[in-house]
């Protein structure tokens, strides 16, 4: 195989963008795709495995990281291991300031799983994955048998074509749409699941009577399914829901429509839904609305338009010199806003091929994803096709009902009974050690009040406890969120040290020992913390560059204002940290131009 060269570091496509702001521990925006062989797994295989896939996909070796504008995605050295399945599907991959990979290869009996972030592929890009990494396994565990080594995909097909951003190149700011005002959709509430578990609930179907209803009725097979689960959640509606229509938000494959070889995200959506209450209610009336909606809004113009309106919001202006902050806030209140716009999500991912000699050692192919609403997941293969509801409520309301509706269309639907370790339960150990140290200082400041207000209520002492544990409480706090990246939490922590130490230097009477000690002694130390620990943990220059050169920018301009302005009465310490932080800066520059420019460029990227 030829050698695969990658970008060192490559921005993220237009979906990425908001996945990575709106993503956390709770909507952990992670799917799994996983394949059911008809034989035990080897991990030791399955390694083997993937290394070979690894060579084939390259740009899924890469780690999330931080600009100033926007997130983009580096070239890592980090390789993925393979382990039995350890925890629950679909946990957070991608933690902020942790040097991780977005993906996981895990396995359990006869099942293989791929779990990955969204914002490193689409659904298209991990089925290209799985397909590989199962062909790569089935053909080492039985080549002895005489299994040949087939090519799955285009030979020719280089990292550059796996890495192009559909995006961008099919955007076309002429061909955009006017925004129409939408409806607010009912939304489904039910009690959720004790720390807002993922409930996943799995069925299995024949395809070609799937394929003989749909066709009965002369609608596909996405139409016919999308218009049993509109009906499925209007079950669940009361009269004065009914005011509020079921609208489901369906992911389009732009491949079909705009040719890329993408292994990124490339994907847009469409929005069917029906309004009830209004005397046409029955299945035959939702299934004729839903084929005249599909048929008005998957044309190649109604796609470009949706498409290209969501990238004009990316390059607008305003937002895309807005600080990455302040991005992601307003990533996630439109994300929240865009949720009162849908009921649901059915998202299908269409037919998995693999070649008839391989396809004899495969049970069937699944995917779910996590969500915190109710959403279906459903694919294919040979005459299997399965479904997957994941949801964070109690209720399995809706998903009885689509399932009955199915049977009613002569649809004979096989539950699939859940078969997971009984270790992989969801860790909220980091959680509950936060919520106890919270608890600890809220409990060691009321201690001090009462102490005060027992033994010397005339002195109010309690302002300087309840300061100081506050103090304590956002140092530690910050240095146990930032604990995966030691260098961000020493510049947190220069910071913190400095302004607060300021604060508490004015309203004790401004003695200025703040700004004359306190302030050059902690960017001092700060600065040499961080080389010892770029020493310690062997980190490269594009790892500690950025967080160097805060450091001494910041080491060299506070005290500089300070002494222009005749805030510093004692210049000795402050002339000190000026230049040698002014050397720190130039060392820098010297030594790792190249370094330096390309680092620079990259986080301050739009």
């Amino acid at each position: 195989m030829f050698q695969q060269r990658r970008a060192y570091w490559r921005n993220l496509d237009n979906a990425a963008k908001m996945f990575s702001a709106a993503s956390s521990p709770k909507d952990t925006r992670v799917f799994r795709f996983y394949c059911v062989l008809k034989e035990k797994i080897d991990g030791s295989v399955l390694k083997m495995a993937l290394d070979q896939t690894i060579q084939k996909y390259p740009v899924f070796l890469s780690v999330m990281r931080k600009g100033l504008f926007w997130h983009y995605l580096e070239k890592s050295d980090l390789r993925p291991v393979v382990r039995e399945e350890y925890k629950e599907p679909c946990s957070h991959l991608y933690i902020r300031d942790k040097k991780e990979l977005l993906f996981e290869v895990t396995y359990y009996k006869n099942r293989i799983n791929f779990e990955v972030f969204h914002a490193l592929t689409d659904g298209t890009g991990a089925t290209e994955f799985l397909r590989e990494l199962v062909k790569n396994y089935l053909y080492l565990m039985h080549e002895k048998d005489g299994l040949e080594n087939v090519i799955l995909t285009e030979q020719d097909l280089t990292v550059k074509d796996q890495e192009e951003d559909g995006f961008g190149r099919y955007y076309n700011p002429d061909e955009r749409g006017t925004r129409k005002k939408k409806n607010h959709a009912y939304q489904i509430r039910r009690e959720s699941k004790e720390y807002e578990e993922l409930q996943i609930g799995e069925t299995t179907a024949s395809v070609k009577e799937l394929l003989e209803v749909s066709r009965k009725h002369g609608v596909s097979m996405s139409v016919f399914l999308t218009a049993a689960m509109i009906c499925a959640i209007h079950e669940e509606q009361s009269k004065i829901q009914e005011k509020k229509p079921v609208i489901l938000m369906v992911p389009v494959n732009l491949r079909k429509i705009f040719p890329s070889d993408s292994m990124l995200n490339f994907f847009s959506y469409i929005e069917p839904g029906y309004r009830f209450g209004e005397g046409k209610d029955s299945f035959d009336d939702v299934l004729e609305a839903t084929k005249q909606y599909f048929e008005e809004n998957l044309s190649k113009e109604k796609i470009a338009e949706r498409m290209n309106n969501l990238i004009a919001y990316e390059k607008h202006k305003i937002l895309k010199w807005a600080p990455l902050e302040l991005k992601n806030r307003c990533i996630k209140m439109g994300a929240k806003l865009a949720e009162r716009e849908v009921t649901a999500v059915l998202s299908n991912m269409s037919v998995v091929k693999m070649p008839p000699e391989y396809a004899k050692y495969i049970e069937r192919f699944g995917v779910y994803t996590s969500t915190m609403r109710t959403e279906l997941c459903v694919c294919s293969f040979g005459d299997t096709l399965s479904f997957a509801f994941t949801s964070r409520y109690d209720s399995t309301n809706i998903q009885r009902n689509f399932y009955r509706i199915l049977k009613e269309q002569g649809i004979f639907v096989k539950k699939v009974e859940p078969d997971y370790p009984k270790e992989a339960k969801p860790n909220y150990e980091g959680k509950k050690v936060f919520q106890i140290f919270n608890f600890c200082c809220i409990a060691a400041v009321v201690l001090c009040i009462m102490l005060n207000l027992v033994l010397t209520p005339d002195l109010h002492w309690w302002i300087f406890a309840v300061a100081g544990g506050f103090s304590m409480w956002l140092a530690f706090a910050t240095g146990y969120l930032k604990r995966y990246n030691l260098l961000k939490n020493a510049m947190w922590q220069l910071l913190i040290v400095s302004i607060g130490s300021i604060l508490w230097d004015i309203f004790t009477g401004w003695h200025r020992w703040s700004v004359d000690q306190v302030l050059p002694l902690v960017c001092l130390i700060v600065e040499i913390l961080m080389e010892l620990i770029a020493r310690i943990q062997s980190h490269p220059p594009k790892e500690y560059m950025i967080y160097y050169v805060m450091a001494s920018v910041y080491s060299m301009v506070l005290p500089l204002i300070l002494m222009a302005t005749g805030v510093i009465l004692y210049r000795a310490f402050a002339v000190i940290c000026v230049g040698l932080s002014f050397l720190f800066f130039i060392r820098l520059l010297l030594f790792r131009k190249k370094e330096f420019k390309e680092e620079m460029y990259k986080k301050f990227h739009v």
